[in-house]
């Protein structure tokens, strides 16, 4: 393992002389917590300060899981009312948020319900449902998704199903970051990104695809016009300008919407010849491609085509991730808190059994660690005693199930891949990395840590016109942060 600053060679972006130095907003919401970061660009790099941090709980009632979308909201303004009261300077704003769910507007513009949960177990049995009336292999090649319950078109058509008075009276509706931007400017968009994952996205027209909307009763004037990462939506409506103090000169920005989308955005990567891994709670794996990869094999294996920037597509598949990890640290007893003093527990155990994460069994199970048990002991494998064989099984399996995917993104990809760059908090977990760098025998680079808010600060710069390329913007994350390096230790 090794930190080094990752060097461009002669290409290097100068700071410009004596350049004032710009202020932004990025809004960061996961599915578990959020946060407002203030970023300052000098002309070569980028620093950020996180600004505020609140949770962002899954809300359970009337039998169903929601997010309390007005409270993110308010948490926006509050925001913004602390940067009126730190004196900063902003030039805009900046929205990432995870993807596939929705919220419904009435045409009086009002919230008609808070959004639906994509862990919400209405869904179960919706993509068998779907599929009665359609043909599965229609819709993956209209828009080269992974089928999973939770994707947009299956909440949807289980919310017509299910005769939900939301989605009978909507006149708008968007997706989480769009609306969010809603409620700020009063400006209804479709953004690029975010719309990809809904499994309702048609990447050769670059638009939602009517017949997928007509399938379950609605029509493309429910959305927003598709807008592309790093537009300029506009200024905060007079309401929010008044409620928090900001003025008309702030414009919020539709970037990469999606985090994923806004994480690869910010991979500091020298050349093509590279996979990604997103690793958090979700681990998404993939390859940036010039065009989208629709074709049996794909089909087959269940990947899936996002929107990138500037064109791009982001190849990958979801894997389930640190979910299970966090799911069963809940159930250990008399062991540390802190994360990286629990994770060490792994160096402790030589257990070796397996499972495989992507197994259905561990989505959403009463108990994880029960969970790993019953498919150990179907798999007729050793089961674990100690937290620390749970964690050491955790570990080595995510690591192996990311060796295989890599195995076959190298069958799609037209380039070599010489090298995992990983982004998220998941990179921190050194020992997590170096079993993934021995797994798949290439070095791990890890960071930046926070590449979603810095992709989506990297945006807000490039709606400025002030980098214009991909390339210029991944030397604005080279200039701005330390990686460190995993080399695998078996070769």
């Amino acid at each position: 393992m090794c930190s080094f600053r990752f060097g461009w060679g002669t290409t290097r972006i100068i700071k410009t002389q004596n350049m004032e130095i710009k202020n932004y907003l990025a809004v960061d919401l996961g599915a578990t917590s959020g946060r407002t970061i203030v970023a300052s660009y000098d002309g070569s790099k980028v620093t950020m300060r996180e600004l505020t941090r609140f949770k962002n709980p899954i809300i359970p009632t009337g039998g169903h899981l929601f997010w309390d979308l007005p409270g993110l909201y308010n948490e926006i303004l509050t925001a913004l009312r602390k940067v009126v009261e730190e004196g900063i300077k902003i030039e805009s704003i900046g929205i990432d948020t995870w993807g596939v769910d929705v919220a419904f507007f009435g045409k009086d513009g009002q919230l008609l319900s808070l959004p639906y949960c994509y862990r919400d177990s209405h869904t179960e049995g919706a993509i068998d449902r779907y599929m009665k009336m359609h043909e599965k292999k229609e819709v993956y090649d209209r828009t080269g998704i992974q089928f999973m319950e939770f994707n947009t078109l299956f909440q949807l058509d289980t919310l017509r199903h299910n005769g939900c008075t939301a989605y009978e009276n909507a006149d708008k509706i968007l997706f989480t970051p769009d609306a969010l931007i809603y409620m700020l400017t009063g400006k209804a968009i479709c953004e690029y990104t975010i719309a990809s994952t809904s499994q309702m996205l048609n990447p050769n027209t670059g638009d939602l695809d009517h017949d997928l909307l007509k399938s379950i009763g609605l029509s493309r004037e429910h959305f927003g016009p598709m807008t592309q990462p790093g537009t300029v939506i506009g200024p905060l409506s007079e309401q929010v300008q008044k409620a928090t103090g900001m003025g008309p000169e702030v414009k919020v920005v539709a970037i990469a919407a999606h985090d994923t989308a806004s994480a690869v955005a910010a991979v500091p990567a020298k050349d093509a010849n590279y996979a990604y891994l997103s690793c958090g709670t979700w681990s998404l794996m993939g390859i940036e491609s010039p065009t989208p990869i629709i074709n049996e094999e794909s089909y087959r294996q269940n990947f899936t085509n996002e929107g990138g920037i500037e064109g791009t597509t982001r190849f990958l598949k979801n894997i389930c991730g640190l979910w299970i990890f966090e799911q069963s640290r809940k159930e250990f007893k008399d062991v540390p808190s802190e994360i990286g003093a629990l994770s060490a527990l792994c160096e402790q155990s030589d257990f070796d059994s397996r499972i495989n994460p992507d197994d259905p069994s561990f989505a959403h199970p009463e108990s994880m660690t029960k969970a790993i048990d019953e498919y150990l002991e179907k798999t007729g494998q050793i089961l674990p005693k100690t937290p620390a064989d749970y964690i050491r099984c955790i570990y080595k399996s995510l690591a192996f199930r990311y060796k295989a995917i890599i195995g076959i993104l190298e069958e799609f990809s037209p380039n070599p891949i010489e090298c995992l760059h990983v982004i998220g908090g998941g990179a921190l977990n050194k020992y997590l990395m170096q079993y993934t760098a021995d797994a798949i025998e290439r070095p791990v680079i890890c960071g930046p840590i926070e590449g979603t808010a810095l992709g989506n600060v990297l945006m807000q710069i490039k709606s400025q016109g002030l980098v214009k390329t991909l390339p210029e913007m991944r030397e604005i994350v080279a200039n701005s942060v330390e990686l460190t390096v995993y080399n695998p230790t078996n070769k």
